[in-house]
């Protein structure tokens, strides 16, 4: 017959083990707390630095890490990165008051799997250490729609499209909408002098002769682009 120590080993075999790496005490504190009250949750370790999460972490082998980006020393990036390299199959949270763009890439790339703001509730954090151990990656909405922005944001035109000027493109993009010269000078409100003249280095930058041949191969960069793909001039 198995005793209460046995039941109670079993019990926390079941749980989610959690580790922290947080260098405010207060806020590490906070959320040492909040885990010890949260059912199916156990935190296994408290680190205050990259350092010592790169001592410690290796040792628990929690099932999810909190890691906090702006640590002392090493930044919790480096630090995510490196014990991905250790533990590959744990699962690491960004909680952090951070939402700039460059540092959630950075942070995805280092291996995180999701993306909190310290400002989430108890119940968002707990929710997204769940997710993490189905599969899922947990941002809170504004980091999620950042990410979707990127994305949605028009790709950068590529090869000789790429050497048009800015009034350039707009003359283009109203070319290739069936606008004349004359429309376009009003349009703009420019000379229609000027926009024959934008309309020949056009021409010459693109190494093409008519509106057409312009307007093809404006689209077509303009596309390779989004896609990936490198055209080439012939």
């Amino acid at each position: 017959m198995e005793g209460p120590g046995s039941a109670l080993s079993a019990r926390q075999d079941d749980m989610t083990t959690i580790a922290l790496v947080e260098d405010s005490a207060p806020m590490r504190r906070n959320l040492e707390r909040m885990l010890r009250r949260a059912p199916g949750v156990r935190c296994v370790c408290a680190c205050g630095s990259a350092e010592e999460a790169l001592e410690q972490i290796p040792i628990c082998k929690p099932d999810v890490v909190l890691m906090d980006i702006n640590l002392p020393g090493a930044s919790g990036i480096e630090c995510t990165a490196r014990l991905k390299l250790q533990l590959p199959a744990m699962q690491v949270i960004m909680l952090t008051v951070y939402e700039d763009t460059p540092s959630i890439f950075s942070a995805l790339k280092a291996g995180a799997c999701g993306y909190l703001l310290k400002r989430s509730s108890p119940a968002e954090i707990l929710e997204a250490l769940t997710a993490v151990q189905t599969g899922g990656a947990p941002m809170t909405s504004e980091i999620a729609r950042k990410i979707v922005m990127t994305f949605q944001t028009p790709a950068p035109m590529s090869g000789d499209a790429a050497n048009l000027s800015v009034r350039e493109q707009e003359i283009l993009k109203l070319l290739s909408k069936g606008m004349v010269s004359k429309e376009i000078a009003d349009t703009l409100g420019i000379s229609y002098h000027t926009v024959r003249v934008h309309t020949k280095h056009i021409y010459e930058k693109l190494h093409v002769r008519s509106r057409s041949e312009a307007v093809i191969k404006f689209t077509a960069e303009k596309g390779a682009a989004k896609t990936g793909v490198t055209t080439r001039s012939q």
